[in-house]
């Protein structure tokens, strides 16, 4: 860069911090001081750096950038305006309602890839998308932003392990350390050292630059992709940096200028600011597209009636089967492919298969990155473990992700291992979040049949299986749509409807043959789709059974699939009992478990007798 064009990306990041100011002010809330620390190494990624189509922001080989600190977002907003793809003007609609300009970042805008604003989620997205070049063959690179109040995540420490492990280096991590955090100062300040030390334990590259120096960033960024480490830049920077009053003061995050401090702002910035708008961006790379159109189909299955197959161990045969013929598919797995069954994807499809290790926040938001980038990931571990993703989860459902999740080891039917393995909670989890599909198969046949719906359908899908091995109920080409539900017995006569899912289908079809061979006639609903629920379906039998319906579930009572069709039903007058772990489990035979609390056969029976 010649001198001149060093003062260009200074003007740049000066008109960067009155965007800031002016629309925060405006909106009356958000980050401007946050804003201000990292004005200058945005302008210098976006007019000095990064290579990409302005007015194609979804263009395949576009460098990346997620702003992990997503209460930054006006810094974001004020960067992609100077590039022209809109009109300044429109930053004075942030934060208002109908405005796509939030408070946080959201693929509601074409410039945004994943929702960001849950700090220390960023860099695991970022990995995910690094492995998507790879994977395509394309050679973006994806520049993630953090701040250094984040870095105190776990999560952000999962995503560094595992880059340096896979040594991605078209990976880059800038950490904006402007030492204050929104109560007080970071845990460690501007001593740089302590975040050197810990990023180089990881395997990563290392550099640290003065924040403000634009030149300075410029050389550290002309060396990206040097070795094949992943590179983190710390950057020293001020809160507020740019505006005398607010420069390194405490007590301003999340606080926006009235008119009186934003004018005297702007009065100090406006003479050096310069527009990004002509300024040449570099083109990407024409390299070949990827391919990730969906196929016409998927091979075909062969179970045959009675097969005893754990729906887990489906899981894997469908993901390897379908992954023949679609190759947007990528399996990610948290240690657990044996038990998951993902490792028959993972043997046939290595390039398209990542150990995630035991870290599944990581795991989760990689899925997300792989989404973003027109992947269909299948992410996997026990259903349990999905806990402790949630937030990524979460989140996934505010970028509207497509993320496919597979809990396996659900209930207390995974028997002996005991409660801390069992999966109670998962529907309730899934289910609340915004937009999600939750399906629960019964047999091999429903279980693949699901998983090639799960490919084809866009958004947030989970999968619940089981560990005991089932028997095939249904036949080779029997349909599964997501939001139905099948009727497996029914006559004329039945006394009640009995709803259920999973292990407990098959104890209540062994209940409809005890109770039959009394004179006692009860229908029996696999409800397969939990969210969307076969609602109608339901309904139809309720109403032929005296608007009696009885869910039985593996699953803790809050929340599951008794509260799903109760919550659908409540309105046609349906009585809803549900049958459910309600308290701790322990250790056992899954027998023993599922008779314990009454979800068991005998269960069954007993509760339809004492309705009748």
């Amino acid at each position: 860069m010649i001198e001149t064009d060093i003062e260009l990306l200074k003007g740049i990041a000066n008109q960067l911090r009155i965007h800031s100011i002016t629309s925060t002010t405006a909106a009356g809330s958000g980050h401007p001081t946050s804003c201000c620390s990292a004005a200058d190494v945005v302008a210098t990624l976006f007019f000095g750096h990064m290579r990409y189509d302005a007015k194609n922001p979804h263009y395949y080989n576009n460098d990346r950038f997620i702003l992990s600190k997503g209460h930054a977002a006006p810094l974001l907003y004020a960067a992609w305006a100077e590039t022209g793809l809109f009109p300044a003007s429109e930053l004075l609609k942030l934060r208002q309602f109908g405005s796509d300009f939030e408070g946080h970042p959201t693929p509601r805008l074409p410039f945004v890839d994943v929702a960001t604003g849950s700090l220390g989620q960023g860099l695991s997205v970022g990995a995910g998308m690094a492995l998507a070049a790879r994977l395509d063959h394309l050679n973006y690179n994806t520049y993630v932003l953090l701040g250094d109040g984040e870095i105190a995540e776990g999560s952000v420490w999962e995503a560094a392990s595992f880059a340096g492990v896979y040594k991605l280096n078209n990976l880059i991590a800038i950490v904006d350390d402007n030492r204050l955090g929104q109560s007080q100062a970071t845990a460690f300040g501007h001593d740089i050292g302590v975040y050197r030390k810990r990023f180089e334990a990881f395997g990563w590259r290392v550099e640290d630059v003065d924040g403000h120096d634009i030149e300075e960033i410029l050389e550290v960024l002309s060396g990206v992709g040097l070795n094949d480490q992943p590179l983190c830049i710390l950057a020293k920077t001020y809160k507020g940096a740019g505006v005398s009053f607010l420069q390194d003061k405490d007590g301003w995050h999340g606080k926006p200028l009235n008119q009186e401090e934003a004018a005297k702002a702007i009065a100090e910035l406006q003479p050096s600011s310069k527009s990004g708008i002509g300024v040449p961006i570099p083109a990407p790379a024409q390299l070949p597209a990827p391919n990730n159109a969906a196929p016409a189909g998927y091979p075909p299955i062969n179970y045959k009636p009675g097969d005893l197959v754990a729906t887990r161990e489906a899981y894997g045969t469908a993901l390897a089967r379908i992954g023949e013929t679609d190759q947007r598919i990528v399996a990610l797995d948290g240690d657990t492919k044996n038990s998951t069954y993902a490792d028959k994807f993972f043997k046939k499809f290595p390039d398209r298969s990542i150990e995630c290790f035991i870290a599944e926040q990581n795991m989760v938001g990689m899925a997300t990155g792989f989404g973003a980038r027109g992947k269909v990931p299948f992410a996997s571990t026990f259903a349990c473990f999905f806990t402790r993703a949630y937030d990524q989860i979460r989140v996934a459902g505010i970028s509207q992700a497509n993320l496919k999740l597979a809990g396996s080891h659900v209930g207390v039917s995974i028997g002996e291992d005991g409660p801390s393995q069992m999966a109670l909670e998962d529907i309730a989890m899934m289910r609340a979040v915004v937009g999600s599909v939750v399906l629960y198969p019964s047999d091999a046949v429903s279980t693949e049949k699901l998983l090639e719906q799960m490919a084809q359908k866009k958004g947030i899908c989970f999968l619940r299986t089981s560990r005991p091995k089932t028997p095939v109920i249904y036949g080779n080409d029997e349909k599964f749509p997501i939001g139905g539900a099948k009727v497996l017995r029914q006559n004329a006569g039945d006394k009640a409807t009995v709803v259920a899912a999973g292990v407990t289908l098959h104890e209540a079809l062994k209940a409809a043959d005890t109770l039959q061979a009394e004179g006692i006639g009860i229908t029996v609903i696999d409800a397969y789709s939990i969210k969307p629920l076969g609602k109608d379906v339901i309904k139809a039998a309720a109403q032929k059974t005296g608007n009696t319906v009885i869910t039985v579930e593996d699953h803790y009572l809050e929340g599951g699939l008794g509260d799903a069709v109760a919550g659908e039903l409540s309105v046609d007058e349906i009585k809803v009992h549900k049958l459910a772990v309600t308290s701790l489990p322990r250790s056992g035979k899954p027998a023993e478990l599922l008779a314990h609390f009454g979800i068991d056969a005998a269960g069954i029976v007993k509760k339809v007798k004492s309705m009748v």
